[in-house]
C-alpha cells in the first residue's frame, strides 16, 4: 500500500534555480487587483503546461475568445518548468521496448513518434513567436556505463530494429563500446545512441508565451492559491474555485495544469500523481581550458539512475540527475517530498567535481558549480502523463504526470487539450498517444511503478 502524505502543495522561499535568474515582468502579477468573478476556462498553474494551453486556446480561427484566466500559487514559471535541465530530449529507444511489451508495439511507436515531433514542433514555435530563449537544435548521446543497463539499453535498440519500427528508430544511431567513449565523452562508456534532440531556456520561453497570452487578454493571477474545488457546478454551469486567502472566483471549465500538486485540489489523483523531488545545478568553466561540448546528453548509471546535461553557448553546463545518492536508499528524500525550498542533503555535494570525474579532457578545466537547486517534479504511477477530460467531472480537465519528462511531450499534449475544449474534439482525433487518456481503469488503479515493495516498507 503506498504511504500517505498531506495535499501536496507548493512551499514557499523555493532554492534558486539558473533559470529564474533573469526575471520577467510578469514573474509576480496580477492583470486585475480582483479575481474576476467569473470565466469560461479557468487554468491552474502558470509552467509550460497552463500557459502553452493558453496559447493554444488564442491560436486558433474562433471570432469570439473564450474569456481565460491562469492561478498560479507562487511567481509565475516558478514549478517543475522553471527548475528543470533545459533539455528536450525524446525517449526514442530505452523505454519504447518496455512499453511495447506492456502495452503493443503500436502504442509504444505512438508515444515515441509523439516525443520526437515536439522537438521540432518547438522549433517551429520559437521561430513563428521570435521567442529569445537560447533554442538550440542539437544531437543528444546517451552513454550507459553500467554493464546490465547497456545490455538491456543494445537489446531494446535491436528488438525495435527487427521488428521494423523504422519511423521511431530512424534517428537513431547506435555506438559499440568500441567507440561509446570517443564519441559521448563519457570515460568508460560501454554504449551510446544519438539522436535529435533540443535544448533551451525554460523560463524565458515561457514567459514569452505568457507576455503574448496576457496582451490578449488573459488574466494572470500569481501568488493566488488555489484550495479548493466545488464538486458540481450550479445551476449555471459554473464550478465555484476558492484561493487560499484572495476570496472564490467561478469557472465553467478548467484546466489543471497542475503536475505535482495535482491532488492537492483534485484527490482523485492522489497515489496517482506524487510529488518527486529532485536536483540540478548549473557548471561554469573558463571557455580557454574546457573542450567544447556540441551534444546534449545523458550518462546511465543504472535501473532509473542517469544525470542529464545541456552544454550552453555562454559556455556553462547545466546538469541534474544525482540519483544514485539518494534514490535507492533514501527515498523520503523524494518521493511524496514537495519541499523545493531545501537541497536534497545527501546529494547537495554530488555535482561538485563531475565534469572532471565524469567526462573525458575536463581533468584540469576548472569546471566548478555555479549553482544548484531542487525542484518537484509530477510522477505518473503508471509512467504515461493524464491528458484529457477527467471522468465523472464534466468540464474540468487534466494536463499533468510528465514524470520529469515534461519537455518533450508537453507542448502538442495541451494543443490536444485546446482542441477538446474549443472544437469539442474526441480525445481519439486529438493527437495525443491513447496511453495518455484518463480512463476510468487507470483512475481505478491500484498499481504503484514509481516505488518497489521495498522502498514502499521504508517509507
Amino acid at each position: 500500500m503506498a504511504p500517505k502524505f498531506p495535499p501536496p502543495f507548493p512551499v514557499a522561499n523555493s532554492t534558486l534555480s539558473f533559470w529564474r535568474t533573469e526575471l520577467h515582468a510578469l514573474d509576480s502579477h496580477r492583470s486585475t487587483p480582483e479575481l474576476p468573478s467569473h470565466v469560461d476556462i479557468l487554468i491552474i498553474g502558470a509552467g509550460f503546461s497552463g500557459v502553452s494551453t493558453a496559447y493554444h486556446l488564442l491560436d486558433n480561427d474562433n471570432k469570439q475568445q473564450p474569456s481565460i484566466a491562469i492561478l498560479e500559487a507562487r511567481e509565475a514559471c516558478s514549478g517543475a518548468t522553471g527548475r528543470n535541465g533545459g533539455h528536450i530530449k525524446p525517449d526514442l529507444y530505452f523505454n519504447v521496448s518496455k512499453y511495447a511489451a506492456k502495452y503493443g508495439t503500436a502504442a509504444a511507436a505512438e508515444v515515441a513518434l509523439f516525443e520526437a515531433s515536439q522537438v521540432y514542433a518547438m522549433k517551429k514555435l520559437v521561430e513563428k513567436e521570435k521567442i529569445d530563449c537560447d533554442f538550440i537544435l542539437t544531437r543528444a548521446i546517451d552513454a550507459t556505463v553500467d554493464a546490465q543497463i547497456a545490455k538491456e539499453s543494445i537489446a531494446a535498440y535491436t528488438k525495435l530494429s527487427k521488428e521494423g519500427v523504422v519511423e521511431v528508430i530512424n534517428d537513431v544511431q547506435y555506438h559499440t563500446q568500441k567507440d561509446a567513449e570517443g564519441v559521448s565523452g563519457v570515460k568508460g562508456a560501454l554504449c551510446a545512441f544519438s539522436f535529435t534532440a533540443a535544448s533551451i531556456w525554460p523560463y524565458k520561453m515561457v514567459m514569452h508565451l505568457l507576455n503574448l497570452v496576457v496582451s490578449k487578454g488573459v488574466n494572470l493571477q500569481t501568488h493566488t492559491a488555489v484550495t479548493e474545488i466545488s464538486e458540481t457546478r450550479d445551476s449555471d454551469g459554473f464550478y465555484t474555485v476558492k484561493t487560499k486567502d484572495r476570496g472564490s472566483m467561478k469557472a465553467k471549465k478548467i484546466v489543471f495544469a497542475t503536475n505535482a500538486y495535482t491532488a492537492g485540489i483534485a484527490p482523485q489523483f492522489t497515489n496517482k500523481i506524487v510529488p518527486v523531488r529532485g536536483i540540478c545545478s548549473r557548471i561554469v568553466a573558463p571557455k580557454e581550458t574546457t573542450p567544447l561540448l556540441t551534444t546534449s546528453s545523458s550518462v546511465r548509471y543504472g535501473h532509473m539512475l542517469y544525470d542529464y546535461l545541456i552544454p550552453r553557448a555562454d559556455g556553462s553546463i547545466v546538469v541534474g540527475g544525482a540519483k544514485q545518492d539518494f534514490w535507492n536508499s533514501l527515498p523520503h528524500e523524494w518521493y511524496g517530498n514537495v519541499d523545493d525550498s531545501k537541497l536534497i542533503e545527501p546529494a547537495k555535494n554530488y555535482f561538485d567535481g563531475y565534469m572532471q570525474r565524469t567526462y573525458r579532457g575536463w581533468e584540469n578545466s576548472g569546471a566548478k558549480v555555479d549553482k544548484v537547486w531542487t525542484g518537484i517534479m509530477g510522477y505518473s504511477s503508471d509512467y504515461m502523463p493524464y491528458v484529457g477530460h477527467i471522468p465523472g467531472k464534466p468540464g474540468q480537465l487534466v494536463v499533468a504526470g510528465f514524470s520529469g519528462h515534461g519537455m518533450p511531450l508537453i507542448l502538442r499534449s495541451t494543443k490536444g487539450i485546446a482542441d477538446m475544449i474549443l472544437k469539442d474534439l474526441p480525445f481519439k482525433l486529438t493527437g495525443v498517444p491513447r496511453l495518455f487518456k484518463v480512463t476510468k481503469e487507470r483512475m481505478e488503479s491500484q498499481k504503484n511503478e514509481i516505488l518497489s515493495q521495498e522502498k514502499l516498507a521504508r517509507l
